[in-house]
């Protein structure tokens, strides 16, 4: 059944929500996704970005459907509150003037015990400020790319300052769309679904699960006509006909193609040649959610 996201009931929201949740210190994040998926009683629930198990903050968690959007958040910039405990004091002009040297395109290797292969990679820090100051311990903030190391980062600046250093503390406070306005912690999840079951009282419920249109705002919309709906819930590729607006798309680009009531119905890559707007990547929506206006070639035969 189609659906207006901001109308959408529970049950809706639970096959294609996403919560901002507050990643407590000690989980994984696998393990905090575990837990909501438990919770709910869905059969599958997946985070965007992982963070180390001492790491709190920011977590984004996709509810069943919406899992099929996690490739559009990864790679979404990052916002870090950290505390950095430099080994030795430092002026305050050296320490500026090298926080400025950091903040450009860094390579990196990820650290031992990183999950991925530990080959060198580009990662660019946005801004670093420097929020307190106590002694040797340094309250920053820090926007860089998705996929910077944090405590690595910690480590190269206390070497540049000939002092050494090291991460003490880390918080994430914003990934793309989410930051700490939105965010619920985890015992929010269980009252606001028990709420629900024995009260029917879904106010908490839609007050944290937001719909996963909302993760998606970054990205930029195409808007299509019903007609064209379920042909590409199918896989089709979208082409001009089809299309009511589109907005400011560059070539090679992800795009999010829309109803016009705003649900998403699948991502895509913009191809804006030959008569194709873009070529479908992942789809969300289910087929059939809107009626069946084109012919397959085996029923044209």
């Amino acid at each position: 059944m189609n659906s207006v996201p901001e109308q959408r009931t529970v049950e809706q929201l639970l096959q294609r929500g996403v919560i901002n949740l507050d990643k407590p210190a000690g989980p994984s994040s696998h393990e905090v996704a575990a837990w909501v998926k438990r919770v709910l009683q869905i059969n599958k629930a997946g985070h965007s970005g992982t963070l180390d198990p001492k790491v709190t903050g920011v977590l984004p968690i996709l509810l069943q459907d919406a899992t099929k959007a996690v490739g559009a958040l990864v790679s979404l910039p990052k916002e870090y509150i950290c505390v950095l405990h430099l080994h030795k004091t430092v002026a305050d002009a050296p320490l500026a003037a090298t926080l400025k040297e950091f903040t450009t395109v860094l390579y990196q290797r990820p650290p031992l015990k990183s999950a991925v292969k530990r080959q060198i990679r580009k990662r660019e820090i946005y801004y670093i400020d420097v929020l307190e100051q106590h002694k040797k311990d340094l309250l920053l903030r820090v926007g860089c790319e998705a996929g910077t190391y944090m405590r690595k980062l910690c480590h190269d600046i206390g070497e540049a300052l000939g002092v050494g250093a090291h991460m003490q503390e880390l918080r994430r406070t914003q990934a793309g769309p989410f930051n700490e306005s939105t965010l619920t912690k985890l015992q929010d999840v269980t009252d606001a679904y028990h709420f629900w079951i024995e009260d029917g009282d879904d106010s908490l419920f839609r007050e944290i699960v937001l719909p996963v249109e909302y993760a998606l705002k970054h990205i930029p919309a195409i808007v299509i006509r019903d007609t064209a709906v379920d042909a590409i819930c199918h896989g089709a590729r979208l082409a001009e006909p089809g299309i009511i607006s589109l907005g400011d798309v560059k070539k090679r680009q992800l795009v999010g193609i829309y109803t016009q009531q705003g649900e998403i119905i699948a991502l895509g890559i913009s191809v804006l040649e030959g008569g194709i707007i873009a070529q479908v990547k992942r789809v969300i929506m289910e087929p059939g959610t809107y009626p069946r206006y084109w012919k397959s070639k085996q029923r044209q035969r």
